[in-house]
């Protein structure tokens, strides 16, 4: 029984090595930039690009007690769609 759960866990669709938290091209923090943001601390920003393949991005920061963006989410979404 127990090694059905690894097995499970192994060969779970979607598992991916990638991190969310990480930044992409197009993204705000990108490459190492840092960003420091006029807004008070705690504000959620939102950023949208088009990144790989025509998808379209949307990112949201928050800005950390230093200034600074931190990366919270991001959802990848096709940029149109198809009738």
């Amino acid at each position: 029984m127990k090694y059905a759960v690894v097995a499970m866990l192994l060969l779970a669709p979607g598992c991916s090595t990638t991190t969310q938290d990480q930044p992409i091209p197009g993204s705000l923090t990108y490459g190492g930039k840092v960003i420091h943001s006029p807004y008070k601390p705690g504000t959620v920003i939102k950023h949208t690009f088009l990144g790989e393949f025509g998808y379209r991005e949307f990112e949201r920061y928050v800005v950390q007690p230093d200034g600074t963006l931190k990366l919270a989410s991001r959802i990848t979404s096709k940029d149109f769609l198809w009738n």
